[in-house]
C-alpha cells in the first residue's frame, strides 16, 4: 500500500494536533497529512509540533466543520479530492447543571460535535465508495458509551456520534470502507482545562441550591481526582489512533485507556442499566472513601507501569 492521505480536523490544539503530528512523523512515511483548523491564525503550535515534517508529510489547511462550503473547498483543493483516511476530531465541551445551559449553546455544541462529523462524512463518503476503499476514524469518547453526571448534553452529542457511526458502518463495509470510533477517557488538554476553569466561574443561579452545591463541592473535586488518576496525554491518544489506522482489521470501537474499561463494562454487564446507575450513585454520593481508594490504586498501577495505559 502506498502513501495514504489523511484529513484530520481540529488540529489547532489537543488531540487533533497530536494525531496530525504523530502521523506526519511516521517512521515508515506511510501518510500525507492534511491538518485542518477553523482559524489559521492558530497554526503556530501545530507548526512547532510538526517540526521537519511541515510542508513535507504535513500541510495545513483551513476547514470549518460547521460550514459545508468550507469543507467542500478544502476537499476540492486536494489532488483528485482523494481522502484515504478521515480523522474527525473537531469538538467542544459542556459541563454543568442542565438548568444553567441555554438551548442555543446546546445547539451550537451539537452543530460541531455531531453535525460537524455528518458534514465531513457526507463530503468524503461518495468518493470513498467510488474507490471502494477508505477509513473513517471518529474521535468519540467513553461518554458516548456511558453518560456521566453533569455531562448530559456533551454525552448526548457523543451518543449521537456513536449511533451514527454504528449505523453507517454496516453500509460502509459493503464498499470496503472501515469505520472506527476512538473512545478516550479523560485527556489532559488545554480544551479540558478551559472547560473546567469556566465551570468553576459558572453562574449557577438558574438551578437550586442543592444541585449547585453538588456541582461545586462533589462533581468538580471528583473530576479533578479522576483526571489526576486516569488522565492520558494527547500523545498517548495519538499513539493509540495510529495503531487503529495501521491495523489490518480495524475495530469499530477502540478505548484508548484500559484503566477506564471497567467503567464502561458495567453498562454491558446489566442490560437493565441498574448496575452502572447504582454504582455511580454510590461512588459519588455515598462512598467517597471507596472512590478515593480506587483512584489511589490506579495511580499506583500507573507509576508501576511507568506510563498511562
Amino acid at each position: 500500500m502506498g502513501t495514504r492521505r489523511v484529513l484530520v480536523t481540529g488540529c489547532s490544539s489537543g488531540i487533533g494536533l497530536a494525531v496530525a503530528a504523530r502521523l506526519a512523523k511516521d517512521e515508515l512515511r506511510r501518510f500525507k497529512v492534511v491538518a485542518t483548523m477553523r482559524d489559521l491564525k492558530k497554526r503556530g503550535p501545530l507548526e512547532k509540533a510538526a517540526g521537519d515534517s511541515l510542508n513535507k508529510t504535513l500541510e495545513i489547511k483551513e476547514l470549518d466543520a460547521c460550514c459545508e462550503a468550507s469543507i467542500k473547498e478544502c476537499v476540492n483543493s486536494l489532488p483528485n479530492r482523494r481522502v484515504d483516511i478521515l480523522v474527525s476530531n473537531a469538538g467542544v465541551g459542556m459541563i454543568g447543571p442542565l438548568e444553567c445551559q441555554s438551548i442555543a449553546a446546546m445547539k451550537e455544541l451539537f452543530d460541531t460535535n455531531f453535525f460537524g462529523l455528518v458534514r465531513l462524512v457526507k463530503e468524503v463518503l461518495p468518493d470513498m465508495k467510488q474507490r471502494q476503499s477508505g477509513h473513517i476514524v471518529v474521535m468519540s469518547s467513553v461518554m458516548g458509551i456511558q453518560g456521566l453526571l453533569f455531562n448530559d448534553v456533551y454525552s448526548a452529542s457523543k451518543f449521537a456520534v456513536e449511533g451514527f457511526c454504528e449505523s453507517l458502518a454496516v453500509q460502509a463495509l459493503k464498499f470496503n470502507i472501515k469505520t472506527t470510533l476512538v473512545e478516550p477517557g479523560p485527556v489532559m488538554t488545554e480544551f479540558e482545562r478551559k472547560v473546567y476553569e469556566d465551570a468553576e466561574m459558572m453562574d449557577l443561579s438558574e438551578t437550586d441550591e442543592e444541585t449547585a452545591k453538588i456541582f461545586r463541592e462533589v462533581y468538580l473535586p471528583y473530576s479533578k481526582k479522576v483526571f489526576t488518576s486516569l488522565g492520558q496525554t494527547t500523545e498517548e491518544v495519538a499513539e493509540q489512533t495510529l495503531k487503529v489506522i495501521t491495523a489490518k482489521d480495524p475495530p469499530l470501537r477502540h478505548q484508548t485507556n484500559r484503566l477506564y474499561t471497567p467503567v464502561t463494562a458495567l453498562k454491558h454487564a446489566d442490560p437493565t442499566g441498574r448496575l452502572p446507575l447504582d454504582t455511580f450513585y454510590k461512588m459519588i454520593f455515598k462512598h467517597d472513601n471507596v472512590l478515593n481508594a480506587t483512584l489511589g490504586v490506579l495511580r499506583m498501577l500507573q507509576r508501576k507501569t511507568g506510563k498511562k495505559l
